[in-house]
């Protein structure tokens, strides 16, 4: 079989290139590296493994349970994992059919009996019946035959991945003086931009005693460029807010950063995917709309590492940690 790069392995499976670094650095995935270029490859087992990881995650099994599954000969690991994500998808699915049975009810008994031109709900009798007699008795499914597909799947998982207005935060990032350290492609040794300025990023928080002078300090990134699929000209650039006065040493570069208005949306470090759901939620809401900035930096997109200073102080395996980030689109209000 033909070795595929990283960029024809994003395009082919439809997985960001951050979630394939991501599953490198937690070991989950091994690739072919030429050491001349440092280009990263994917042979046969690398895409068997990514095939299975990319269904599983979709059926919601978590990062960790994957790599407990994957890389344990047995069976029963498997089973015991999945039997216990089933019990939790039942608990779920009752939950959503005890609620849309009580609608159903509710929406029906209105249709057949309410005064629908003078309707109030608060005096209509009708209404006020159904409440008082709505019972939150436990509700038992039928076992009803599904078309086990991967088109189901899919449309399956981007239904239940929809953001609401419950999911998004609207915040304001204030300006602020901040080191900046900018990679554009992969290092000899194989290093992508995220790694190379996370590496390089933690060792200038611990050498400058960031975490005393600058408790409140935030951590920024954003792709610069923004290449995802073409990993040697692909840049990541990260900003680390510091004191005003700080003197800071190459290849660090002191700037200033303007902060403005963002929608959040928190993900843990192996939910990558999700990254465009708050997009998708903008797109669609009735009081803000993006805030475009320079598009070949995420548009203004930002990435805030959160808890940042503990992860940083630790001494243990960084990207084995359960880390927090924060996908910030630019907005305004309408």
């Amino acid at each position: 079989m033909e070795l595929q790069t990283i960029g024809q392995v994003s395009a082919k499976y439809g997985i960001s290139v951050r979630t394939l670094h991501y599953y490198e650095q937690i070991g989950l995935i091994e690739t072919i590296r030429n050491n001349d270029n440092g280009y990263r490859f994917y042979d046969e087992t690398a895409l068997k493994r990514l095939n299975f990881i990319i269904i599983l995650r979709k059926l919601r099994v978590s990062v960790k349970q994957i790599i407990d599954v994957l890389n344990n000969q047995d069976a029963s690991v498997a089973v015991e994992i999945f039997e216990q994500n089933i019990s939790e998808l039942d608990e779920e699915i009752t939950s959503l059919s005890a609620a849309k049975s009580i609608l159903t009810y509710f929406a029906k008994e209105l249709r057949e009996k309410a005064d629908i031109q003078h309707f109030d709900l608060l005096n209509d009798t009708v209404a006020v019946s159904v409440i008082n007699s709505l019972s939150f008795s436990k509700n038992y499914i039928n076992n009803v035959k599904e078309n086990l597909s991967m088109e189901n799947l899919n449309k399956a998982n981007k239904n239940l991945k929809k953001l609401t207005d419950r999911d998004v935060r609207i915040i304001y990032l204030p300006p602020a003086t901040v080191a900046s350290l900018h990679h554009i492609g992969c290092s000899p040794q194989g290093e992508i931009p995220e790694s190379t300025t996370g590496v390089m990023m933690r060792e200038f928080i611990k050498n400058n005693n960031l975490a005393k002078i600058k408790p409140d300090l935030r951590h920024y990134g954003f792709n610069h460029p923004d290449n995802p699929h073409n990993s040697e000209k692909h840049g990541y650039e990260r900003l680390i807010t510091i004191p005003e006065d700080m003197v800071v040493p190459e290849p660090f570069v002191k700037k200033q950063f303007l902060g403005g208005l963002y929608a959040a949306y928190t993900i843990t470090g192996e939910d990558w995917e999700e990254c465009p759901l708050i997009g998708e939620w903008v797109e669609n809401s009735e009081q803000y709309e993006v805030n475009y900035g320079a598009p070949e930096c995420m548009s203004g997109g930002l990435e805030e590492y959160l808890n940042h200073i503990n992860l940083n102080l630790s001494s243990d395996n960084y990207y084995e940690k359960v880390w927090q980030v924060d996908i910030l689109i630019p907005v305004k209000e309408k």
